[in-house]
């Protein structure tokens, strides 16, 4: 058998130890490239059965000038930077590795609805300044006496939910999929959106982007609220960021944090940066060092399957 049947587009991790390790027990050797663009993955990839996928964009023109390709699978749950379709009509399964974060990024999820509604940020800074006053940011409320909204209820959305009832949050939910998924817990009361924006106290965003584009934006942020704090760790884009610097601005919301952005990295004259009622995170939410490992593990389990043609286990695009 041939054993460089894997290769890894692109990486910015600083290296491959695990991915090796574990092609290793499958007898394949994975061959690190450097690709960037459609061309880079055309020129190099010719001849892979499978690859392992971070930012090099997949699209009709990459699908359809490597006829050998049987699957993809990316590090991380989006798959943003591939053309599903395409996938689909060139016969290349494309995969995803859900859960490898999904207790890290309900936790960071929380973390950031405790600093909002804490006003953590905005204490520590007074603090830094010389201010020892906590009149200065209040008001503060009851957390047990507040609504937590959450949009998309999958993985992470279901077990931020447990978090949120855990601090004795009333929880709504909203999740067109909801009927399909059965995600619904006892302690959850599925709304309709426009009902959700107008109840919930803190609203945490974890539905994909796809269909999701400017989800939340300057009408919907105006149905929330002036009390309210907006959290999003899933996806850059779902919130429209013009219109939310405008409803931070207004005062239209008490405060937003977020996690993901349209656009990474962060540029520092963003202007969301200058509003002491809002908190930004580096991309960081997956992050854990055993998140990592289960990551880079489970990336390299599925393209061993996917070489070998065997069945896969996280295909999006059936």
């Amino acid at each position: 058998m041939d054993k460089t049947l894997v290769a890894i587009t692109d990486l910015d991790h600083s290296d491959i130890k695990i991915e090796k390790e574990v092609l290793s027990k499958f007898n394949l050797e994975p061959v690190w490239l450097n690709c960037k663009t459609e061309s880079d993955l055309i020129e190099q990839c010719r001849g892979f059965k499978a690859l392992i996928n971070q930012y090099a964009p997949f699209t009709e023109k990459v699908f359809a000038a490597l006829p050998g390709l049987r699957m993809v699978v990316r590090f991380g749950v989006g798959v943003d930077n591939i053309d599903l379709k395409a996938a689909s009509k060139h016969n290349v399964q494309i995969c995803n590795v859900p859960d490898y974060g999904t207790n890290e990024v309900a936790d960071h999820a929380m973390a950031l609805t405790l600093a909002l509604s804490r006003k953590v940020i905005n204490n520590h800074e007074d603090i830094r300044s010389g201010v020892w006053d906590y009149t200065r940011v209040k008001p503060i409320y009851r957390l047990s006496e507040q609504t937590v909204g959450i949009v998309g209820v999958g993985r992470i959305g279901s077990a931020f939910s447990m978090r949120a009832k855990a601090f004795g949050f009333k929880v709504i939910v909203h999740d067109p999929a909801m009927q399909t998924t059965g995600r619904l817990q006892d302690f959850m009361e599925h709304v309709e959106l426009d009902e959700l924006l107008r109840r919930a106290d803190i609203i945490s965003i974890h539905c994909p982007l796809d269909g999701n584009h400017d989800l939340i934006d300057y009408q919907r942020l105006s149905q929330m609220k002036k009390s309210a704090f907006l959290v999003n760790v899933s996806r850059g884009g779902i919130v429209n960021e013009d219109a939310l610097y405008r409803a931070l601005k207004e005062g239209l919301i008490a405060g937003a944090a977020c996690d993901v952005f349209k656009n990474e990295p962060l540029k520092k004259d963003n202007p969301l940066l200058s509003l002491s009622n809002f908190i930004a995170t580096s991309h960081i939410a997956w992050y854990s060092e055993q998140s990592c490992v289960d990551l880079e593990r489970k990336v390299a389990e599925e393209a061993a399957r996917g070489a070998l043609g065997e069945e896969l286990l996280n295909v999006v695009n059936k």
